[in-house]
């Protein structure tokens, strides 16, 4: 016999469980790394805005400020009328005592500033030229985005095609391609790159034809595998049998299949691209100085952390780290998002 529910009433969910439910839709977002990255893209986009100083221009009598929230380091030095190179560590010329106290005289103990505080002029300090810091990372966004872009478009493309030749014809077409796929890859990047400086001098369209040379092998590979599986599916011999030419099925009927992989390993490789690219610049194989790029930045200070002046690599130093990082997150986010045997259900 069955039971009666018609005198049964649901209840409506209370706001701590419509709270609750939002909540677990949410956390399931990447906030964070999408709130990161917007930050990188604006600044890279609207650098000439946001820039506070010029990137490439500064005065080397305001060279090493640190950041606006660091004070000065003081010490006690001797005045003397006239100082030579061996005494800048322990003395300082009369006529500058007498700017910081007018009754000083020769051999009197002064306290000087043997590093000026930071300045809300420069919020992130200056580098050994008198640049601003806070510019430079600014425009770095820029060099890396550009980077990316033209890399991931035209490495990409490359890609793509040799993979969906690769996994349609197979055969000899298939054997030739991914041997050159396993050459490429048996070949060191920053080898290539630096023989190509040496020979042909630095420049952004080197860098960018370096790293698109390197990415090109794993779209193909990608592309490769998903053709291999998608060109024996039933609507891809309908197409066949309709008459369908190879490329309309390449592209029209096998290719937009591959998208959400694509889209997948393209944020991936951004991350890769953007440190690369870096570490190209940090050995002098990358953009060319003076050019802001965060690679070169963080070379730049890497001889004065000892001296205490840490500021200029740190903070193009962070800039990458967080940037890679989002990046990394945001396409593992989109890779259980798209794919349905990653994708988490509750």
């Amino acid at each position: 016999m069955a039971a009666d529910l018609s005198g049964i009433v649901v209840a409506p969910p209370t706001t701590k469980e419509r709270a609750a439910a939002v909540y677990r839709k949410i956390r399931r977002l990447p906030l964070i790394p999408v709130f990161l990255l917007s930050l990188v893209v604006i600044a890279g986009v609207f650098a000439p805005i946001l820039a506070p100083h010029d990137p490439e221009k500064g005065e080397l009598k305001e060279r090493n400020i640190p950041p606006a929230w660091s004070g000065g380091v003081k010490s006690v030095k001797i005045v003397v009328e006239r100082m030579s190179i061996n005494q800048r560590t322990t003395s300082v010329t009369l006529a500058d005592a007498l700017k910081i106290d007018p009754a000083a005289q020769i051999d009197d103990e002064i306290e000087v500033f043997s590093r000026p505080e930071g300045t809300t002029k420069f919020l992130l300090g200056t580098d050994h030229l008198g640049r601003d810091v806070l510019s430079r990372v600014i425009y770095g966004a820029r060099i890396s985005l550009l980077v990316s872009i033209v890399t991931l478009a035209v490495g990409g493309t490359i890609g793509v095609t040799m993979g969906l030749a690769a996994g349609w014809y197979g055969g000899m077409v298939d054997e030739t391609l991914m041997r050159l796929v396993d050459i490429k890859l048996a070949i060191p990047l920053i080898l290539i790159a630096l023989v190509l400086v040496i020979t042909l001098g630095q420049s952004l369209w080197i860098i960018v034809t370096v790293l698109c040379l390197f990415i090109w092998p794993r779209f193909a590979r990608q592309v490769r595998g998903e053709v291999l599986q998608l060109k024996h599916m039933d609507y891809v011999s309908l197409a066949k049998v309709s008459g369908a030419s190879t490329a309309r099925i390449l592209f029209i009927h096998i290719f937009p299949g591959t998208i959400n992989t694509l889209i997948v390993v393209a944020t991936l490789q951004v991350g890769i691209v953007i440190l690369l690219e870096s570490t190209l610049s940090f050995l002098g194989a990358g953009v060319p100085p003076p050019t802001p790029a965060w690679g070169s930045m963080v070379s730049d200070g890497r001889d004065k952390l000892a001296g205490g002046v840490w500021w200029i690599s740190t903070f193009p130093g962070v800039a990458i780290m967080v940037t890679v990082m989002s990046l990394n997150l945001f396409g593992d986010w989109l890779r259980d998002t798209l794919d349905p045997r990653l994708r988490q259900l509750e």
